[in-house]
């Protein structure tokens, strides 16, 4: 029988990663997104550690591993949040969501190119289907203002949100062998470090070791929670990774913007409009076809 732990892990990284979208909302305007990265990162790190130290399981790997595993940990976390961030400066949120919702497509396609998954009809339908019901919820505000910055910039900006999905969706692949050959805890630890070590480079660049962070108390609170949130959702993400094909655990990053959607109605005040139910609707559509089971190749 089918496990749907997984399943459910992989959904609630989905629901994680919008709420963490609403929280960013409140910190990102007081500080540079290198700086937001690395506390976002090292909360989530210091999450893992002492529960590591808890159950006595070292950060141990063969040379052969462990830089692999670095790299992809600073692809995923440090390059990945660079490129979004240079992509929001020069396009609206709701183009970069849209187009960053082609993560779980990416995933299938590498995924089956590298044999690791079957690229079936049923699964294909569905994450296309989650990707139109994305654009269904976002509405006219891909189109309303598509651009913040003029040609050739704006085509800059959505060539490096498509390149941040691309290196997520490989990571999601390559991950997988780690995955099953250490155990999830040391693999995330390890690879969020790795990730911190590369965005303090960034957080230096910013200032941000100039003087305190002048976080407000409501920014604080943002960034705490961004960083708890991270550390678990990083850590059932690569859980999901270990035991469900990628595509599978992908494509429930679709409910990250419907979650940021509906949080954002009700702690923000912004309208919860009917495109945006329409576009749940289809999400969970497409889950359902992307879940079933497939024989077809």
């Amino acid at each position: 029988m089918k496990s749907w732990a997984p399943i459910a892990v992989a959904a609630g990284v989905g629901v994680q990663v919008g709420l963490a979208l609403v929280a960013t909302r409140y910190a990102v305007g007081e500080s540079g997104p290198g700086t937001l990265a690395m506390f976002r990162y090292a909360i989530g790190a210091a999450c893992l550690l002492p529960v590591m130290a808890h159950l006595r399981m070292p950060m141990r790997f063969a040379w052969r591993d462990a830089l692999p595993i670095a790299i992809f940990g600073i692809l995923q976390f440090g390059i990945l949040i660079v490129l979004i961030n240079y992509g929001l400066a020069h396009i609206t949120a709701a183009r970069a969501a849209l187009l960053f919702a082609s993560f779980p497509l990416m995933t299938m396609i590498i995924a089956a190119i590298l044999g690791r998954e079957k690229l079936t009809l049923l699964k294909s339908a569905g994450v296309l289907l989650t990707i139109l019901g994305v654009g269904l919820a976002l509405g006219e505000k891909i189109f309303d203002g598509a651009s913040a910055d003029s040609w050739p910039n704006s085509f800059l900006g959505e060539g490096a949100v498509l390149l941040a999905a691309f290196c997520g969706a490989l990571c999601s692949v390559l991950f997988k062998p780690y995955l099953q050959r250490y155990p999830t805890l040391s693999v995330g630890a390890y690879s969020m470090l790795a990730s911190v070590a590369f965005l303090i480079f960034l957080a230096v660049w910013e200032g941000a070791f100039t003087g305190w962070p002048g976080y407000s108390t409501t920014g604080w609170l943002a960034v705490v929670f961004i960083g708890l949130s991270s550390g678990i959702g990083y850590f059932g993400w690569l859980w999901a990774l270990r035991h469900a094909p990628p595509t599978q655990v992908t494509v429930f990053l679709g409910l990250s913007p419907i979650t940021a959607g509906i949080v954002g109605a009700l702690l923000l005040a912004e309208p919860l409009t009917g495109p945006l139910l329409a576009g749940m609707a289809v999400v969970l559509a497409g889950l359902w076809l992307a879940l079933r089971p497939q024989k077809q190749a």
